[in-house]
Order: structure tokens, then C-alpha cells, then sequence
């Protein structure tokens, strides 16, 4: 991989879903930093300073809104350069204390919003002549953490859809990757540390529990997100991209 030059994405039009959450700002500001013109679309809102992002309300469940959103993308610009989906949640339970409403509710956000943005924003990309679709999958569609049973079966379902989607579209010069993040300092995994009495002691173990003895930062996947997203990344199709500081490529029982 070579070293990426300044203005990377330069003239690109792009959208990320969950714009405004932990992983998903640092996307954003990634690409805004490299020159493109950018869409954060989320339930929630976040002012950034950057004047080329653009909030845009989307419940990514939602079709009416994924139509909505590119046809403002539409009527901006006529194309669609690259697509980020971000957005996502997670459920800490058991099959047996996970409720009918918290597994559609979790497959409605991490699998039919992958679903539903992307076939919305497939005919602004042939009309960009070329397109970069980049999912997020997660370490925990292939391997499982306890107590995470409809979140890891929602990534599994994103790798496999990843895969279908660079096959059917490739042909067209539309890539797609999912990039699968580990333990990343956000507020999803500020919520998993919780408010116990020795939160330090708990991040310590988590960093520890790491071959690089540290966890994410967001950053670190946007700079990920961000090479796959242009022309450097031209032959990188149909990919689920780890990025988790070694965690998952470790034998966890020689930790013992």
C-alpha cells in the first residue's frame, strides 16, 4: 500500500450513515480532509465545523428515508461517488433474554440499513460511471464475544451480503469491502465498560487482551475506510477487512 496522496478523494461526492456517531465522525472529517464533498446522514445531529459535511436525518430502517437522502444527493450533485455504512448497534444479551423487538430492531439498523441505502445509492454511482460501497461489518461476525448473539449474526449477515454485492455490481466498476473493527474507543464501547467501580482496571484488561496491548481509536478505521474509498484501492473488491490490533489473529486459550 502506497502512501496516499493529498487530496485523495479530491471532486468525490460522498455519503456516510452514521455520520455523526464515534466511528462515523471520523470518516466524515477523514473525508472532507481529503477533498470530497460529504453527506453524514443519522437519527441523531452533530454540527461540524467543516462546512463541506452535510447532516442529513436518516433512520436507516427506514426506505421513505433512504429515497429521501439520495434524492438529495440527486439533486446536489447527479452521482454518488462513495457510500459508507456505518450506522449500527448493539445488543448485549443471550439468544434467551433477547427479545423479538431487540433482534428486528438490530437486524432493521446493521442489516436492512446496509441493505436499503445501498440499493438506493447504486444508480447515482453508474451514473458516476464508478462507485465505492464500504459496509461495517465487525470482528464479531467471525468470531463471538458472550453475550452479543443477534449482533454477531447481524455481521455475519453484512460479510455475506459484502461478498454478493461486489460480485453482482463489480462489473458495473463498483466496488465493495466491509471493514469488521475490533474494540474501538467509541461510545458503543464506553457503554460496554459500563459505570462499575474500576472502569480503569477494565479498560487496562481490554487493552491488555490485545497482541498491541491497546485498543482503536476511531481514526484508525477511518484511515482504513478512507484508502478503500478511492482509486488506491482499485483492486480491493468483495474483502472483509479486519482491523483489531491483532485481536482475532491470537490462539485466546495460550493467554491462559
Amino acid at each position: 500500500m502506497s502512501a496516499v496522496p493529498p487530496d485523495y478523494l479530491k471532486g468525490r461526492v460522498a455519503l456516510v450513515t452514521g455520520g455523526c456517531g464515534g466511528i462515523g465522525r471520523a470518516i466524515c472529517q477523514r473525508f472532507h480532509a481529503e477533498g470530497a464533498t460529504v453527506y453524514a446522514t443519522d437519527i441523531a445531529s452533530f454540527a461540524f465545523d467543516e462546512p463541506g459535511i452535510h447532516v442529513l436525518h436518516q433512520d436507516v430502517g427506514s426506505e421513505d428515508d433512504a429515497i429521501v437522502v439520495m434524492a438529495r444527493v440527486q439533486e446536489d450533485h447527479g452521482r454518488l461517488d462513495i457510500l459508507v455504512n456505518a450506522a449500527g448497534i448493539e445488543i448485549e444479551k443471550t439468544i434467551e433474554d433477547t427479545s423479538l423487538e431487540d433482534w428486528n430492531r438490530s437486524f432493521s439498523v446493521n442489516v436492512n440499513g446496509t441493505f436499503l441505502t445501498s440499493k438506493y445509492a447504486l444508480p447515482l454511482m453508474r451514473k458516476a460511471g464508478a462507485g465505492s460501497i464500504i459496509n461495517f461489518g465487525s470482528y464479531d461476525g467471525f468470531i463471538a464475544d458472550p453475550s452479543l448473539a443477534v449482533y454477531c449474526a447481524t455481521k455475519g449477515a453484512v460479510h455475506a451480503l459484502t461478498r454478493a454485492m461486489a460480485c453482482d455490481h463489480g462489473p458495473e466498476g463498483i466496488r465493495v469491502n466491509a471493514v469488521c473493527p475490533g474494540y474501538v474507543d467509541t461510545p458503543m464501547l464506553q457503554s460496554f465498560f459500563g459505570e462499575s467501580g474500576d472502569i480503569e482496571s477494565l479498560k487496562q484488561a481490554v487493552r491488555d487482551v490485545h497482541p498491541i496491548r491497546s485498543y482503536g481509536q476511531p481514526e484508525d478505521v477511518a484511515n482504513l475506510v478512507n484508502w478503500l474509498a478511492g482509486d488506491e484501492a482499485r483492486y480491493a473488491s468483495g474483502q472483509l477487512w479486519i482491523i483489531d490490533g491483532g485481536l482475532s489473529a491470537q490462539a485466546r486459550q495460550m493467554r491462559l
